[in-house]
């Protein structure tokens, strides 16, 4: 990692250089061959950098001001939510009072903890229109996984070894990735002309050896699935459950409840929707939410409320845990703050939002570059730039140009029934003027294409590191400082 000098804290290594000085043992000091066999011992010291403290301190402060992040300008990275989160939030989930809690605390010592996570699940269950959540998943995938699970559970109990899940093709990649993990079998259900599931393809492929069907609502083209109610009504006729992607539960939040649309399981993502800092930001969690046919298998330990008092619970029926302890508890005390400030009109606010950004900034772009599927859009959308190809370009190269203009780049590449795919989401927090300068760039790097595409081909230009040969990069690591 090079500072603005170039070098490495291994290239500005100095022997004999310390951040402390030597400290004053209060007890029996032992030497490592008394404490670690020999078998664990290594031969020599690592090669590690030597260094003051300050020059430590400036090298990284240096490199964390060449990064880019939702606190120093436009991220419109699609399909996952990176908005801008209340800093009060933060300040609320680093109180004492939260982050000096251990997990294997005796109930009775964490009331407060228990009340607020009880809280914040009947929270979620009202917004989502579920009857019981589970906070423990500590991601988007995780809580994925921990439904196939439940569903996978649901059925052993009734004397059912279901083998299938459904699943769309313009899903997310974990999805897949969390049904093979849960022991199913995977079988795509195609997209229609439309962007939408092919419902009739849906229902050519329903037996009764399939236990549930994953779809993501809005899907990962940015459209609204409309005829949802028909596929959770014909997955039900033989007994299947419907999974919903809470990916994009931004779009949704406020105006519509998946439970009432028929999904029998869904997770949420609180570092998407609910203020956690999204992507290098620290843990994530991603709460399951389900119809009551379902809750007697969610993982374990369950918080109860018993007459004011609130316990853990471990119910016979139950999956077990699926995390080391409860959760990743300051997510949820961000989300339940969040939640408690927004209240049911802002949260309304927020999905109204989300889905008036994303058509304003379509609505300044189309004509310059088309989307596949027609609108209206919902929080996303995902453009075809298949033109760039008779320029010599690609979408990663367009991505990367724009990243000279201080913006981060769009999600591209995805979905793959996209060619070309560039997927923008705006979010519900950013503003007018920031959308029309957004868009004054677009147009600008698009123009940039037509008229000196060897600019756009060589981006990026302005920023720390220049473009690199991402296969050689991916297959060909050399670290150039040995550790051993």
């Amino acid at each position: 990692m090079h500072d603005d000098t170039g070098r490495t804290l291994f290239e500005k290594s100095r022997a004999g250089q310390r951040g402390t000085g030597e400290i004053e043992w209060d007890v029996p000091r032992s030497g490592l061959d008394t404490l670690i066999p020999a078998k664990f011992r290594r031969k020599k010291a690592p090669r590690l950098p030597e260094l003051s403290e300050g020059e430590v301190v400036r090298h990284f402060v240096n490199l964390s001001t060449k990064n880019h992040h939702i606190d120093k300008g436009f991220y419109p990275l699609g399909s996952c939510t990176m908005k801008y989160n209340p800093k009060v939030n933060e300040s609320l989930a680093r109180l004492s009072g939260f982050t000096t809690l251990h997990p294997l605390q005796p109930a009775e010592t964490i009331q407060g903890a228990l009340e607020l996570m009880w809280r914040l699940e009947h929270m979620l269950s009202e917004i989502s229109g579920m009857d019981s959540v589970s906070l423990q998943p500590a991601a988007g995938a995780h809580g994925e996984l921990t439904a196939l699970l439940v569903v996978r559970a649901y059925h052993l109990s009734r004397g059912e070894d279901r083998r299938k899940v459904l699943i769309p093709d313009a899903a997310h990649g974990t999805n897949p990735a969390s049904a093979a993990i849960a022991g199913f079998e995977c079988v795509t259900v195609k997209s229609g002309p439309d962007g939408r599931v092919d419902v009739e393809d849906l229902k050519s492929k329903l037996s009764p050896d399939v236990a549930a069907f994953m779809i993501t609502n809005p899907n990962t083209v940015g459209i609204f699935e409309t005829r949802v109610e028909e596929i959770c009504a014909a997955c039900h006729s033989v007994g299947a459950q419907v999974y919903m992607d809470g990916a994009n539960l931004n779009a949704l939040v406020g105006i519509t409840r998946p439970g009432d649309l028929g999904f029998d399981v869904m997770h949420f993502n609180l570092h998407k929707t609910f203020t956690t800092p999204h992507g290098g930001g620290g843990p994530g969690c991603g709460p399951i939410g389900v119809k009551s046919h379902l809750a007697a298998f969610l993982p374990s330990p369950r918080v109860e409320n018993r007459d004011g008092k609130f316990t853990l619970a471990k119910p016979s029926t139950s999956i077990g845990p699926v995390h080391g302890a409860f959760g990743n508890f300051l997510v949820m005390v961000r989300a339940y703050a969040y939640i408690l400030s927004m209240g049911p009109e802002g949260l309304s606010k927020v999905g109204r939002t989300a889905v008036l950004n994303a058509n304003y900034l379509h609505s300044k772009i189309k004509d310059a570059m088309p989307c596949k599927f027609d609108g209206p859009y919902m929080h996303e959308f995902v453009l075809d730039g298949s033109q760039l190809k008779a320029l010599g370009l690609h979408t990663s190269d367009f991505a990367k140009r724009l990243m000279d203009f201080g913006v981060y780049a769009p999600t591209i590449y995805f979905p793959l029934i996209v060619p070309e795919a560039m997927m923008i989401e705006p979010t519900e927090t950013e503003s007018r003027e920031t959308l029309d300068r957004f868009a004054e760039i677009f147009l600008e790097v698009l123009r940039e294409c037509t008229e000196t595409p060897e600019i756009v081909h060589t981006a990026p230009h302005n920023l720390p590191l220049k473009r690199v040969d991402d296969v050689k990069a991916a297959k060909d690591l050399v670290l150039t400082h040995p550790f051993a």
